[in-house]
């Protein structure tokens, strides 16, 4: 049985070809449907993965359906290509900063934007076996290709096959949508699912949409040359963060050249002689600009058209279907796991929540979706990341809290690395070193805000990250001395006079 092609990828190089051949092999045959499967799943991102991979390694008999490319967003037009560019971008800014460090380069250093593009999709196509058609079935799941649509409260038909099913789980994800801005419909423009085809480098881009994707990769192209207008949200760049930690990455941007439209009132986008026009009203000013390129990065829709979901009993709106807390929709047989159920839209929280689906559906479980504690980070240079509680969400939640922040400017590494602008703060619940949630603004907070999780996650508080020994000298001793911060507060005025009587009666 035939499946429908997938989109074009383009440029069609040998590294594309190769990446195509692993999530969607022209030649793929769909298997012929076993009598009943334990588990059916539709969409394989990494959500749909997991979930497939890990029933199959428990014994399970799986199905997994793919209407486009295996691996979703994540491998090929998210988180892979993405940080590709990024590290291109950073290689970079380090070889022109290099003068700071005594290292003398040649002036006007430039980026090869098709070079650097190149080694992405070559580095995405090295990556994609290990989401390929060929692995799953190897590994022992039915994979088809196709529009997978439940047909009956037991049936999924894809393909013109029919597949029986005891649970099934649907991880279709999400997909971007355009907001509402005058004028966009009648412009070209590109998203996170077109951005990775370019192959030159646009001398004037425009970014709309100040959320993670969209100051990601405003910096990244300023730093390889572009001209970067990027149209701030009401409330600033990152607006979900604490307004200092946005701040320095908004300095940081500007310092890369990055030019900002701010508060995004009134946007038009309209065709011009010269590309793409952008007006832009403002507080005491208005913006009126051209670029050559236009990336819209913020709107999100669930991918729940075509599945027949009525079909089952299984609700949804517009934000996506709709779980409890064990993720299983209205319909009991029926699961739902990553970006088409959950306001978390990460690739890590898809994979633990799959973990969810699995011990639900197929063992009675009972773990839930509240339990997981969720670890965030936006990959600009400093990075922010985050997990747990922001001090205005627990004030929401009338809790009150005490905060422990280090400045990098303090930590040794940090200044010798030059790298010392941020923080790392840590919110305690008040009177005791119960971790409720974390902020790191670092060159690498990604990888600090591991410690902090982890931390949360064992209930070990903030006292025993300051009674832990970390390397001299690192940049997560900032960690370690938000404990000693927190210890400081034990020593009340009471205890340092007891302790001053006992020193004085030991003389």
């Amino acid at each position: 049985m035939t499946h429908p092609s997938p989109p074009r990828v383009l440029p069609w190089d040998a590294h594309n070809q190769k990446l195509v051949s692993n999530v969607h092999p022209a030649d793929w045959k769909n298997p012929a449907p076993a009598p009943r499967y334990n588990l059916v799943v539709i969409g394989a991102g990494t959500a749909g993965l997991v979930t497939a991979i890990g029933a199959a390694g428990l014994g399970a008999k799986v199905a997994l359906i793919e209407k486009h490319f295996m691996g979703g967003d994540c491998l090929n037009v998210g988180c892979v290509p993405s940080k590709a560019i990024i590290r291109a971008a950073r290689a970079v800014a380090a070889v022109r900063e290099a003068g700071e460090y005594g290292v003398h380069v040649p002036p006007g250093v430039t980026a090869d934007f098709g070079k650097l593009m190149e080694r992405m999709r070559r580095l995405r196509a090295d990556i994609s076996p290990h989401d390929s058609a060929q692995r799953f079935s190897d590994l022992g799941v039915d994979v088809f290709f196709g529009a997978g649509k439940f047909t009956s409260p037991e049936t999924i038909e894809v393909g013109g096959q029919t597949l029986r099913f005891a649970k099934a789980a649907i991880a279709t994800g999400a997909r971007a949508a355009a907001p509402p801005i005058p004028g966009l419909g009648d412009v070209p423009y590109l998203t996170n699912e077109t951005l990775f085809s370019l192959t030159e480098l646009p001398k004037r881009f425009g970014v709309i949409g100040a959320g993670p994707i969209g100051c990601e990769m405003a910096q990244s192209f300023a730093r390889f040359g572009s001209e970067v207008f990027l149209v701030e949200a009401e409330h600033g760049i990152l607006p979900r963060e604490d307004r200092d930690a946005s701040q320095i990455v908004r300095t940081a941007m500007e310092r890369d050249g990055v030019q900002f439209l701010c508060c995004g009132k009134d946007l038009m986008v309209a065709r011009s002689a010269g590309g793409i026009r952008l007006r832009v009203g403002s507080t005491g000013r208005g913006y009126d600009v051209e670029v050559d390129q236009l990336l819209v990065a913020v709107g999100r829709a669930p991918n729940v058209e075509g599945l027949g979901l009525e079909t089952v009993g299984v609700e949804f709106d517009p934000k996506g279907v709709k779980v409890n807390d064990r993720l299983q929709t209205t319909n009991s047989r029926v699961y739902a796991c990553g970006d088409i159920c959950s306001p978390y839209q990460f690739t890590h929280a898809a994979d633990f929540m799959a973990r969810i689906v699995l011990q639900n559906a197929l063992f009675h479980g009972r773990a839930t979706a509240s339990s997981l504690i969720i670890p965030w980070a936006t990959y600009t240079s400093p990075e922010i990341a985050h997990v747990g509680l922001y001090e205005k969400e627990a004030k929401a939640r009338g809790i009150n809290v005490d905060t422990f922040t280090q400045e990098l400017s303090k930590v040794d590494r940090a200044i010798l690395d030059g790298e010392s602008e941020g923080f790392v703060r840590v919110h305690v619940r008040q009177g005791t070193d119960e971790i409720l949630g974390a902020t790191v603004v670092a060159a690498h907070a990604g990888e600090l805000i591991g410690e902090l999780t982890l931390a949360m996650k064992g209930k070990l508080g903030l006292k025993t990250i300051g009674a832990t020994i970390h390397p001299y000298p690192t940049q997560a001793e900032a960690i370690r001395r938000t404990g000693d911060l927190y210890n400081r507060t034990r020593l009340t005025p009471l205890v340092k006079g007891l302790m001053r009587r006992w020193l004085a009666w030991q003389r």
